[in-house]
């Protein structure tokens, strides 16, 4: 009897051990191939230059290519769609930009998948700023000037954005709401088109990233406020406009996602080296001179919470314009 107790102890702590063990197993044998980041965009924007750093850098902490697979197409929702549909084995993996889940499941009347469900989030990459600009012929050299002078403009001042429902038109949207100004929107297909339109004057302000802040330096567009909590760092002197007006923000963020249903090791295993990549000084380095952004460095139960709320926060915007995407 006591010998038959003796293995069944053994049986009951072997199989208390198993999960643990295979836990341990996993996290080693991965990844055992090339792993495929889907990307949104096309080759070249602040998303594909973003998944390529920090791949090419996760590439040689795990031993195994990172593959980049541009998909763009409806926002990210191509290669959302890609992702949330693939084997839940840690070998498709995508980068997340925030707009395919915080506005997207509000612009678009069908989508194929839920990302908020679909998608599983694996860490937080970038998040970065925008920053309000005008053309110099607006008669405004500050924030508040701005505000007064959209105010009393009929009919309204005309502003830019990279297309509707992008964060540079939501942003300018709830800046609208938060002053109590109304300006018309004229949205062009990305960046390119919409800075050179400010340029050439035939809008008088826009909402832009990093790549707006060279075109700012140089005083060929007057720069006026940052959306971020704190001060923007390629652009210390200019005040957020949280400064000005108490409660407005907008982040920009990235962040890296799996299928629903990868094993927890893996998820583990993933998320420890993105944040060991994040550290890297040469790809902080890489990250800010391209103007993608800082590193953006979150718990699971952070990044989760600011998801679920950017959700809620964009959605109320976008039903409240009525903005709808097909």
């Amino acid at each position: 009897m006591k010998i038959q107790r003796r293995q069944l102890l053994k049986i009951a702590a072997g199989a208390v051990a198993l999960p643990a063990v295979c836990r341990v197993s996993w996290a080693q044998a991965y990844p055992s191939r090339p792993i495929r980041m889907n990307v949104g965009f096309p080759p070249g924007g602040a998303a594909d230059i973003v998944a390529r750093v920090v791949g090419q850098a996760l590439s040689v902490r795990l031993g195994q290519p990172v593959v980049i697979e541009n998909r763009p197409g409806a926002g990210g929702n191509v290669a959302g769609e890609a992702t949330a549909k693939a084997a839940p084995d840690g070998y498709t993996i995508m980068h997340g930009p925030d707009n395919l889940f915080i506005a997207n499941p509000h612009l678009y009347a069908k989508m194929s998948f839920d990302p908020l469900k679909d998608l599983a989030p694996v860490a937080s990459l970038i998040s970065n700023q925008l920053v309000l600009a005008v053309h110099p012929s607006v008669p405004a050299n500050n924030l508040r000037e701005f505000v007064e002078l959209a105010r009393k403009t009929k009919p309204p001042l005309f502003y830019a954005s990279i297309g509707n429902g992008s964060q540079h038109h939501l942003a300018m949207e709830i800046l609208k709401q938060h002053v109590g100004i109304d300006l018309t929107h004229v949205p062009y297909r990305g960046g390119g088109p919409a800075g050179i339109a400010l340029l050439a004057g035939d809008i008088s302000a826009m909402f832009g990233a990093g790549s707006l802040v060279p075109t700012i330096q140089s005083g060929k567009v007057r720069g006026l406020a940052a959306s971020g909590a704190q001060r923007f760092p390629l652009m210390p002197e200019l005040p957020t406009i949280g400064e000005i007006y108490p409660g407005y923000e907008v982040l920009i963020w990235h962040g890296l996602f799996a299928p629903v249903g990868v094993p927890l090791p893996i998820m583990e295993r993933l998320r420890a080296e993105v944040i060991a990549v994040l550290k890297d000084p040469d790809v902080i380095k890489r990250l800010g001179t391209s103007g993608s952004g800082e590193p953006y460095f979150t718990t699971p139960e952070e990044f989760n919470a600011r998801i679920r709320g950017d959700n809620e926060k964009y959605g109320k915007v976008i039903r409240a314009i009525g903005a709808k995407l097909d």
